[in-house]
């Protein structure tokens, strides 16, 4: 059986074709062609805005013409994870696998998000079968690395006044707000130094951490490999000289990083006491760790003489600074249960040309002044270590409405289909509903989707079942708006 003999045939059959489909962020070329064919192949109304994205449209059923105009929204491009490093997702399908009531992908994220909230938006416009009023599909670009897509949406792209965010990533659960978010990025400017010949190089690793969603999964408590690498090296630094050469660990600002590494010398005298040091480390990271990260790996072996070095005096402000940078939740939100308020992700470590360690970290939060607040804490600490510190732009969150029609109606429509009210909630990940209102103010809008775990990793999932449930919710909203007047 493959994902194309799933129910509901018309959604999982699209799905299928979207894996096939590369769509790094940034690089959505591939997944805006094949959008715009099938919108040629159906008959389907498309155009597009200035940064790519897409909209198409389509006129209501007989009838229902004076409905108001529904718009359902996902984005195009996905989070590249992958446990081989050298799979190129530029340029290759996503191998899909069905394990019981889950589909995963074959060693990389399964791009589910939003792949799915595509497929599902594709099927209304195609199925002539379904009774609506009138209809868009808008599909952004750059979600998952800087929202470019949203932030830079046309002013006259949308007609609609109700938005369905097909984004969400847990079934029985309409999401009415979301946290706001600003990167922040930090250049250490070092020089170079020759390595020292009395030293033994040693090369740490570590690898197959959980990681996870920088904004869903940051409350899980999983490890983060850059916070571990820092401290492991910031202990050898109280104790031995460290001649740093190699530091690199993540990719992602909203991913948890699963992996790091860095080549390091000590004085051959203290070669065999740095080892000691490591499985120390091991032993209590991993009883730290057993119920999150129990696949961690760390291992540690020579390696060979570097013929450069980070500068000393860089190197100890550096591994400072990263061990010392706060990383997860700061605070839970005092409105919603359970909601986490502010979070930071200690994302990215990577050595640059130019003589260059670039850190990426990514703050969140559903309060504006908490944002910016967490972000100039972060700012303040490296710049105590000598860095360059700079923030991008953000992305606002979107506040609450518990008065808002349509959220009565997805909930409603769920009640009606499966006898279970379902949860109203906020989500501590971003969405693009935000910097829709700050171009269309009078969108009413909620989120949902069928259930994702480990989104953002290789370990990505969906479940079946809840894809069924959540084809059969949206088909009953749209029939519900259609019947408005």
């Amino acid at each position: 059986m493959t994902i194309k003999d799933l129910k509901p045939t018309l959604v999982w059959n699209i799905f299928d074709q979207i894996t096939k489909v590369p769509r790094p962020s940034k690089k959505e070329g591939k997944i805006r062609q094949y959008l715009l064919d099938f919108a040629a192949e159906h008959g389907i109304a498309v155009k597009t805005d200035a940064v790519g994205n897409v909209l198409m449209s389509k006129p209501a059923t007989p009838g229902h013409e004076q409905a108001p105009t529904l718009i359902m929204q996902g984005h195009m491009d996905m989070v590249c994870e992958s446990n081989n490093k050298d799979f190129d997702f530029e340029n290759t399908p996503i191998t899909t696998i069905i394990d019981g009531d889950w589909v995963h992908a074959d060693g990389t994220t399964l791009g589910a998000d939003n792949g799915i909230g595509m497929a599902a938006s594709l099927a209304v416009m195609a199925d002539d079968s379904l009774v609506h009023g009138p209809l868009e599909a808008l599909f952004t670009v750059d979600e998952e690395t800087g929202m470019t897509g949203a932030n830079n949406l046309g002013a006259d792209m949308m007609n609609g006044t109700i938005l369905l965010n097909l984004d969400s990533e847990d079934d029985a659960e309409v999401y009415v707000g979301c946290a706001g978010g600003i990167d922040t990025t930090v250049e250490f400017e070092y020089k170079r130094e020759m390595s020292a010949s009395d030293c033994h190089w040693f090369r740490v690793e570590l690898a197959n951490l959980s990681g996870g969603h920088s904004g869903g999964d940051i409350h899980e408590g999983r490890a983060n490999s850059n916070k571990l690498l820092a401290r492991f090296l910031f202990g050898l630094q109280k104790k031995y000289p460290v001649a740093l050469a190699e530091i690199d660990g993540g990719n992602l600002r909203n991913a948890i990083p699963r992996a790091a590494h860095a080549v390091f010398g000590v004085k051959v005298a203290v070669k065999e006491d740095v080892v000691v040091d490591f499985n120390k480390f091991v032993a209590e990271v991993e009883n730290e760790y057993k119920a999150t990260d129990p696949e961690m790996k760390l291992t540690i072996g020579t390696a060979d003489k570097p013929e450069f070095t980070i500068d000393a005096d860089t190197s100890v402000r550096l591994i400072r600074s990263l061990y010392a940078c706060p990383h997860g939740v700061i605070s839970m939100s005092h409105d919603l249960e359970n909601l986490v308020e502010t979070s930071t992700n200690l994302a990215s470590v990577k050595m640059k040309p130019g003589n260059i360690v670039l850190i990426t970290t990514s703050q969140r939060s559903s309060v504006e002044s908490r944002k910016y607040d967490i972000a100039r804490q972060i700012e303040a600490l490296f710049l105590l270590a000598g860095a360059k510190v700079t923030h991008g732009d953000g992305y606002p969150g979107w506040a609450p409405n518990m008065n808002s029609p349509i959220m009565k109606i997805a909930s409603d429509a769920y009640e009606e289909l499966y006898g279970i009210k379902p949860a109203i909630k906020a989500i501590h990940a971003g969405l693009e509903c935000g910097l829709f209102l700050t171009k269309y103010p009078n969108l009413d809008m909620v989120s949902f989707g069928p259930t994702l775990r480990n989104v953002h990793s290789p370990s990505e999932k969906m479940y079946i079942p809840a894809v069924d449930r959540f084809w059969n919710q949206l088909v009953l909203i749209i029939k519900k708006v259609a019947d408005m007047k």
